[in-house]
C-alpha cells in the first residue's frame, strides 16, 4: 500500500487532523482580538444611566469612597474613572500661592477636556489652607497638591454630579469633606450641664445654701476629655505621610485625629511606627 505524502513529509489523514484541531484555539485568539473597552457618550441619557451602574460596581470594588457622617462620598479616583469613560480629562490651568503670614493657602483651576469633540466641557476652582482641621502642619506642596486634587473633583463634580448619585453616592467630593471640624462640640453642652441646677438652686431657694453647694462637689468628678496635643497630631500626620501607609488607613486616621485624648494618640503612634517597622521588614525581604 502506498501513502500520498503532502509537502512537509505528513499524512494527508494526519495534517487534516491536526488543522481541526488548531482550530478553536485559533478562534479563540480571534475572538479575543475583537474585544474592546466600552465607552459612554454623556450626551445619551441610557448610556449615562449604563455608566452609572458599572461606577457603582467600580467604586464599591476598588474601596474608592470614605465615609463621612453615615454617608458615602466619593473619591476623586472615582470621578476620574467616571470622566476617562466619558473621554473627559482634567487639565490643572494653574495653581496660585495665595498664602500671608499667618496662612498657607494655595488656589488651583482645572479645565475638563472632551477627547472625543477636542471642547472644554467644564472647570473647577479649589483651595487648601493649613487652617483648615486637622492640616496644620502640613508642608506646603501637600497642600498645594490637595488644592490641585479637590479642583480635579470639583470640575467633575460640576458636570457629573447626577452620575454619581444615580450610581448610588454622595454628589460632593471627599476631599471636599470637613472631617473633623465639628466633633468636639457636642462635649461643650455635656460639661456645661452640671453649672445650671447650682444657678437655679442658689435663685429660687437662697436660704438652704447649703444642700445647693452638693451638686457643684460632685462636678469635677466629671473629668474634662484631654484631647491628643499638638506635637501628637504632627507625629501622627508625619507618619500618614509615610509611602508605606495606605491612602485608605491615612483617611481613616484623618477623620478620627481630633476625637483622640492622648492616651490613643499614644496608642495610634505606636501601632504606625509599628505597621511602618514591618513593612520595611517584608519589603527588604522580598528585595
Amino acid at each position: 500500500m502506498i501513502f500520498v505524502l503532502q509537502n512537509d513529509n505528513r499524512p494527508l489523514a494526519t495534517q487534516t487532523m491536526t488543522e481541526a484541531t488548531k482550530t478553536p484555539k485559533e478562534t479563540t485568539a480571534a475572538a479575543k482580538k475583537t474585544v474592546r473597552v466600552e465607552s459612554y457618550d454623556i450626551a445619551k441619557s441610557d448610556e449615562t444611566l449604563d455608566l452609572a451602574k458599572d461606577l457603582a460596581k467600580f467604586i464599591k470594588d476598588n474601596k474608592l469612597s470614605t465615609q463621612v457622617q453615615g454617608k458615602e462620598f466619593v473619591n476623586v479616583e472615582g470621578w476620574q474613572y467616571a470622566g476617562s469613560r466619558l473621554g473627559i480629562v482634567p487639565i490643572v490651568e494653574h495653581v496660585i500661592n495665595v498664602s500671608n503670614d499667618q496662612e498657607l493657602k494655595y488656589q488651583a483651576k482645572v479645565t475638563l477636556y472632551d477627547l472625543r469633540h477636542g471642547t472644554t466641557v467644564g472647570a473647577g476652582f479649589a483651595i487648601c489652607s493649613n487652617k483648615e482641621s486637622g492640616k496644620k502642619f502640613y508642608q506646603e506642596f501637600a497642600i498645594a497638591s490637595m488644592a490641585q486634587t479637590r479642583a480635579v473633583g470639583k470640575a467633575y463634580r460640576n458636570i457629573l454630579a447626577w452620575i454619581i448619585r444615580a450610581a448610588g453616592y454622595e454628589p460632593t467630593p471627599a476631599e471636599e469633606m470637613e472631617y473633623s471640624g465639628n466633633v468636639p462640640a457636642p462635649a461643650l453642652p455635656v460639661a456645661a450641664e452640671p453649672a445650671a441646677p447650682v444657678m437655679r438652686a442658689v435663685t429660687t431657694a437662697p436660704t438652704p445654701a447649703a444642700p445647693a453647694e452638693a451638686p457643684a462637689a460632685e462636678a469635677p468628678v466629671v473629668a474634662p476629655v484631654q484631647y491628643a496635643t499638638a506635637s501628637q497630631k504632627e507625629e501622627i500626620i508625619r507618619l500618614l505621610n509615610h509611602p508605606l501607609i495606605t491612602r485608605q488607613e491615612k483617611t481613616k486616621m484623618l477623620l478620627n485625629i481630633n476625637r483622640l485624648d492622648e492616651e490613643r494618640a499614644t496608642q495610634a503612634i505606636d501601632k504606625l511606627r509599628k505597621a511602618i517597622e514591618d513593612r520595611e521588614g517584608t519589603t527588604a525581604v522580598a528585595a
